[in-house]
């Protein structure tokens, strides 16, 4: 398998008269890949999404799609792309055969190829049995599943999904998240979404773009890596003095959040902390994990300029 990135993002820079909405944004994506690219509103997360897309060119910077740029050569880029965006392209008065064919052939792909290319479409988004019904008459799960259809009609190395989960229910949620993961395992997926949980269930990386550049990129295994760091919030119903917990010698620190909790990190088990608590008479009440989550990240990173003004 080639180690060359399916998406290169170098130095990439948007502005919109004296604003800068995406400012030096660098990033790579790669076979196998699900990244979820996270931002609150108007972080520049859909001008950069509409950027690697092909729909607004760059102030500058460069992106190649599967090692072809998208600048100098737009017409092969795109061939190995896909895209959903937020508002699915759907035609609402066609079937959904009628729909993926007139995409498959606005594609290019080859009239011989074109009944096999819409048949895997169906087949991978769940379509096989309402391939004749109205896409107006379709659920907004359904219809979502029609608008990643076209953008996977073509079979794309790359896949660019923007809020794919937007507006549905629970169940369809589910869904849509499945397919997200089925297709993760023969593409690379950029996944737009300000559902953090989306994130962890089906992403392997995730990045935080905010006021215009990328302030956070890991793979999921680091943010598990951080969960576990030996920390606890404890309820003390006697607390002791703070003197007193930092003289114990399983705390490594601690700090006091309230009058009755307490953010400690321990250099030994959970259930030495909860003895030490019992044994001095502290009154615990509970005892819990400090998870250094995706949503502890993503407001502090985003949140932190509000905070200081």
């Amino acid at each position: 398998m080639s180690s060359q990135p399916l998406i290169s993002v170098n130095n990439l820079v948007r502005y919109y008269g004296d604003h800068c909405a995406v400012n030096d944004i660098s990033f790579e994506l790669a076979a196998g890949d699900i990244l979820g690219f996270l931002g609150p509103n108007g972080a520049g997360k859909s001008t950069t999404m509409q950027m690697l897309s092909g729909n607004l060119a760059p102030t500058r910077g460069q992106i190649m799609i599967n090692g072809v740029d998208l600048l100098d050569e737009p017409g092969a880029a795109k061939a190995a792309l896909g895209y959903l965006p937020e508002t699915p392209p759907l035609y609402k008065e066609m079937t959904v055969d009628e729909y993926l064919r007139y995409c498959a052939k606005l594609r290019r792909i080859k009239k011989s190829d074109i009944d096999d290319a819409m048949a895997l479409a169906r087949q991978r988004c769940g379509l096989e049995q309402v391939g004749r019904r109205l896409i107006a008459n379709l659920s907004k799960g359904f219809q979502q599943r029609v608008g990643i259809a076209q953008a996977i009609v073509h079979s794309p190395e790359v896949i660019i999904l923007d809020e794919p989960t937007v507006g549905l229910d629970p169940i369809q949620i589910r869904e849509i998240r499945d397919l997200v993961t089925e297709l993760g395992k023969s593409h690379g997926i950029i996944l737009s979404t300000h559902i953090l949980p989306e994130v962890e269930t089906v992403c392997n990386r995730v990045q935080i773009i905010n006021e215009g550049s990328l302030v956070y990129a890991s793979g999921m295994e680091g943010l598990l890596e951080h969960q576990a760091t030996g920390k606890y919030i404890i309820s003390l119903g006697r607390p002791p003095s703070m003197d007193e917990m930092r003289a114990a010698s399983i705390i490594d620190h601690v700090e006091q959040q309230d009058d009755e909790h307490f953010l400690v990190r321990i250099n030994t088990t959970a259930d030495k902390l909860a003895a030490l608590a019992v044994d001095n008479d502290w009154g615990l009440c509970k005892l819990f994990p400090y998870e250094h989550s995706l949503e502890h990240i993503f407001v502090n990173l985003t949140l932190s300029d509000e905070k200081s003004a």
